[in-house]
């Protein structure tokens, strides 16, 4: 767009790098809350809202696996100004949307502009590191999108509490600040100059640098639980709240997104003093005990029950992650970065959709509460091959 003579020092850049990342999964988060509130005004079934959901997670996955390491060739700063611009738009839409097919819109925007994003905000935090604190950027891309995701949701609820007219300004807000962010990452210092071969980057593809493939399967099972658990509390979560435990206010609905986001977020940084290999296992331990406390609450209909199990799945859900991104990170050369983050947010979104989707087809036949138990055992199983995979690691 235009160059800068006088760059924004790394450490600046490294900071808003790393608050763009949790901009863009409290856009995710956001709409949450305020489904109910649609449903009712537009009039669509919980399968449609799962739908919706989904658009968004497809439309992000097809971004990732045909742009997701096109900044290791364009430049950081050309790609993340055309994410922020198109997350702009998607609040804009968002803000004005009347119908179904308004909603689809918006999210399959946001679902694209996330793809650009994620990949290559996490790979900009890397490069940004300061050199004087060695695994900071590990912490911000594993703590900052959990808690984008937690103030998100609360922001959210807070506003449709106080007014039933939130929706509008909110999303006009979010889409201004995402402008703002679009024009400033050009005050950052380039990372990762032009080079050739785009052209056979852009085919869809998954490509696990080779230094980084063994772990990276290794933890997959880790990652898919988690982000499986992420997708259940954003598209199910409210449904569950409300009609389960009887949680009706905006506010209670987005704290429980806020409580199992927040929670994670809280426990990576705990957790920046233990080895990524034991911050995995502590995190497969109490994502799989979170879930199995879940499915008891919802089983029961004990609101206390649901209250002791969040903060449990919370640990899980952020530890797993921030285990897996230590693990793997260092495992990449920097002309790798942004396809080593494509491959690992294109399995996180695959886990945090394509359940979603077959949970919301199923409830209609099923009821919401075997739904949800049989997407818990999904989790747990999940959870279990983790634990498996690990010790089986250990024991060559």
């Amino acid at each position: 767009m235009f160059a800068i003579r006088q760059p924004l020092a790394r450490p600046a850049s490294f900071t808003l790098a790393a608050l763009g990342s949790a901009l863009v999964m409290a856009s995710a988060s956001a709409p949450s809350p305020f489904y109910p509130q649609l449903q009712a005004q537009i009039g669509f079934s919980p399968v449609v809202l799962t739908g919706i959901f989904a658009i968004y997670a497809i439309t992000l996955l097809a971004t990732l696996l045909t742009f997701g390491s096109a900044s290791d060739h364009l430049g950081r700063r050309p790609m993340l100004s055309l994410g922020f611009l198109l997350l702009a738009v998607f609040a804009l839409i968002f803000s004005q949307a009347h119908s179904v097919g308004g909603l689809v819109l918006a999210r399959a925007l946001q679902g694209v502009a996330g793809g650009l994003l994620l990949s290559t905000l996490s790979a900009a935090i890397v490069d940004l590191e300061p050199t004087d604190r060695p695994g900071l950027a590990a912490i911000c891309n594993s703590t900052l999108p959990l808690a984008g995701l937690a103030l998100g949701a609360l922001l959210a609820g807070g506003a449709i509490d106080m007014s039933s007219l939130a929706l509008h300004p909110f999303f006009i807000g979010l889409s201004l600040i995402s402008v703002l962010f679009a024009a400033g990452v050009w005050l950052w210092p380039e990372t990762s100059p032009r080079h050739e071969g785009l052209v056979s980057a852009l085919r869809p593809r998954v490509r696990i640098p080779d230094n980084a493939r063994p772990v990276f399967w290794r933890v997959a099972p880790a990652l898919f639980a988690t982000w499986a658990t992420g997708g259940f509390y954003l598209s199910l979560g409210v449904s569950i709240s409300s009609h389960v435990f009887g949680l009706t206010h905006g506010l209670e609905q987005g704290a429980v997104v806020t409580a199992l986001a927040g929670t994670g977020a809280a426990a990576c940084f705990f957790a920046r003093h233990i080895s990524a290999s034991a911050t995995l296992r502590l995190g497969i331990v109490a994502l799989a005990s979170g879930t199995l406390l879940t499915l008891i609450a919802v089983q029961q209909g004990s609101l206390w029950a649901y209250l002791v199990a969040l903060p449990f799945a919370g640990i899980g859900f952020g530890t797993c992650f921030y285990g897996a991104v230590r693990s793997l990170a260092p495992l990449a050369e920097p002309h790798e970065r942004g396809e080593l983050f494509a491959a690992i947010f294109t399995l996180s979104y695959l886990a945090f959709g394509v359940p979603v989707v077959i949970a919301g087809a199923l409830v209609s036949t099923f009821g919401l509460t075997t739904t949800t138990i049989g997407y818990g055992v999904v989790i747990i199983a999940m959870a279990l091959i983790a634990m498996c995979a690990r010790s089986d690691a250990q024991g060559r």
